[in-house]
């Protein structure tokens, strides 16, 4: 049986191909799983676009110039030879962008199993989790897609939002997020929103003119602004830049304008095509952040139990207002083979609406 894998190339991401291969036989102690349903979001297009500084390429290595770029997603067992896992179980976790993948499952249990060998056992644990859908409080039956197109971005932003309640703000009154309409913006800003107005920033949202109305109709920002308007905000704010755009140009202008800004904090890279570095810049140091850390840092304070219990509320409540009926904040749009470049170039691009949302299977 052949199977479909979508690659990317490293040093060119608007250059693809499908490749086609035979599926070899199943080996003692791995599973073989039927991919069915993944989301291709911006958040992806930022794992390809520090896929060597970040090491997303190692998670589906090649030995060639070409990348596979990690999503997330649903597979069903079709081959078991790992005791424990059996044919017909669904899971959801990091998945390439393919039909079909060959794990080597570690640590097997109710709710799911990781995976450790080779290069992915130097790799972020939460990216080498896989859930059983059967015991998964995340998982709703019927919303697959909301759930892989956000349930990844939404974690991100919730450790976002708990990363800068941990600092106090970092004692500032403004929080910038660029980008305001991509979804791991505009979830930050809902988990913001959350708390009281008297216990939080001000959450600033900077966009296109394009996307004003959009990032306004969410409801989760105090206020939005057009990136041309940057400098009409006061320059004496002591300010927290969230940086989901990755535009160079935009992040020197914020560091210069803002003379108090207290802390600057680099998510994404939305602005594929306005990517550069960070050194030289006024004030803070513009740092990375590592979501994995937070995850690792609040297990070991709360226990894995109890951080997990606050997620999964989170994510309910969020999933809830996404997704509420008359006022949903996106449209999902599904890809099969046919239409997988035309996808994947129109997100890479930027040409898709706010709302839009696409999930693929290259299944079928």
């Amino acid at each position: 049986m052949n199977t479909q894998t979508f690659l990317v190339k490293k040093s060119d991401l608007t250059q693809t191909q499908l490749l086609q291969s035979e599926a070899a036989p199943l080996q003692a102690g791995k599973v073989r799983l039927r991919i069915d349903l993944f989301s291709l979001t911006a958040n992806n297009i930022t794992y390809a676009s520090f896929g060597d500084a970040m090491k997303y390429w190692d998670f589906y290595p090649r030995e060639d110039e070409w990348g596979v770029i990690p999503v997330w997603g649903f597979a069903n067992v079709t081959e078991s030879l790992c005791e424990g896992i059996t044919a017909g179980q669904r899971f959801y976790g990091y998945f390439p962008m393919s039909d079909e993948v060959v794990l080597t499952p570690a640590r097997v249990g109710a709710t799911g199993f990781s995976v450790s060998d080779g290069p992915r056992g130097q790799l972020a644990a939460v990216y080498n989790s896989y859930s059983n859908c059967a015991a998964d409080p995340f998982y709703a039956h019927g919303s697959e897609a909301v759930q892989c197109l956000l349930r990844p971005l939404f974690i991100t932003s919730w450790l976002i939002d708990d990363f800068l309640a941990d600092n106090s703000f970092f004692g500032s009154e403004a929080v910038l997020l660029s980008s305001a309409s991509s979804k791991t913006a505009y979830g930050t800003a809902f988990c913001l929103s959350q708390r009281p107005k008297a216990e939080r920033p001000k959450i600033i949202g900077l966009t296109s003119p394009g996307n004003v109305a959009f990032s306004e109709s969410l409801g989760c920002y105090d206020q939005i602004i057009t990136y041309d308007q940057l400098e009409t905000l006061s320059a004496s704010t002591p300010a927290t830049y969230v940086d989901y755009a990755g535009n160079a140009a935009l992040r020197l202008r914020i560091h210069t304008h803002f003379k108090e800004l207290k802390y600057s904090c680099s998510v994404g890279g939305t602005h594929v095509q306005e990517l550069g570095g960070a050194k030289g810049l006024p004030g803070p140091k513009a740092t990375l952040f590592f979501a994995p850390a937070q995850i690792a840092k609040r297990r070991d304070e709360w226990g894995g139990a109890v951080l997990n219990q606050r997620l999964a509320q989170s994510w309910q409540a969020f999933a809830q207002r996404v997704s509420q009926p008359g006022a949903t904040w996106m449209d999902v749009e599904t890809h099969t083979v046919a239409t997988a470049n035309a996808a994947y170039a129109s997100l890479l691009k930027g040409q898709l609406s706010p709302r839009n949302g696409q999930v693929w299977s290259l299944s079928k």
